[in-house]
């Protein structure tokens, strides 16, 4: 029961920040740790929860058209996240990871200037200048190279991508947040799939963290269709500082 205790309410939260601005499990994984849950179980069931919770904001996102007529390039764009997560995950097995923790202790606090700069997140005049062609090679370019370091180390995934989507790409907040859940739910059903299959996964506490994660996503994708940039912005400084703190902690 006290596993419970610990993990439902940190889930909750996971799936809340999750659904707006990416990272939750930078919440959620340690919250399964802190209950004594083994670390490949940890994993395992953790992406239980967050693929069924991702599924929910994905839905909730999609079902107000989002991502009309950028279905295709979503799904281009998670293929190629696929494919970068498998590359870094082979990656990782010959390079340490404190290779790419020391770069990110530098790559952090540009990316929160440049968040902190941009006040609008992707709602301003420039939304929609960059045109469809150049927006799908954005997204597949970005998924991949993403996707390798999802792979290879992983903290932040969904909010780099939507840094990328808003900045580079110039789609819109809401756009932004439908096309990274697209993204981060394919990757998070392979990986799970994979721990169903090696037998990492605690059906009962992932099932109860599950209830907890969708009622977090669910509100989240709520706050994203009624707030946009207003809720991200911050969520997205809250999440890069706790994945400074993460790696300057060396946990």
């Amino acid at each position: 029961m006290i596993q419970y205790l610990i993990v439902c309410p940190l889930v909750f939260l996971a799936g809340l920040v999750d659904s707006i601005a990416g990272g939750g499990g930078l919440i959620s994984l340690p919250g399964y740790l802190i209950a004594g849950v083994p670390a490949y179980m940890a994993l395992g069931t953790n992406k239980m929860s967050s693929t069924i919770g991702t599924l929910v904001s994905t839905a909730r996102l999609l079902k107000h058209g989002y991502l009309k007529g950028k279905m295709v390039i979503a799904g281009i764009s998670a293929v190629f996240a696929m494919t970068g997560s498998v590359l870094g995950a082979h990656i990782a097995l010959r390079v340490p990871d404190s290779v790419i923790k020391h770069m990110m202790i530098v790559i952090l606090p540009i990316v929160a200037y440049y968040v902190l700069r941009n006040k609008n997140m992707g709602e301003n005049e420039k939304n929609g200048t960059v045109s469809k062609r150049q927006v799908g090679l954005i997204s597949i370019a970005a998924s991949f190279i993403i996707g390798a370091y999802d792979g290879f180390y992983g903290p932040g995934t969904g909010t780099f991508l939507i840094l990328v989507f808003t900045g580079a790409a110039r789609l819109d907040m809401r756009t932004a947040a439908a096309q990274t859940k697209v993204i981060n739910l394919s990757s998070n059903v392979s990986a799970f799939v994979t721990f169903i299959l090696t037998g990492n996964v605690c059906y009962t506490l992932g099932a109860a963290a599950a209830v907890c994660s969708v009622a977090g996503h669910y509100l989240g994708a709520g706050l994203v269709v009624h707030d946009g940039h207003r809720i991200v912005r911050p969520m997205v400084l809250l999440v890069l500082a706790i994945l400074f703190i993460r790696i300057l902690s060396g946990n």
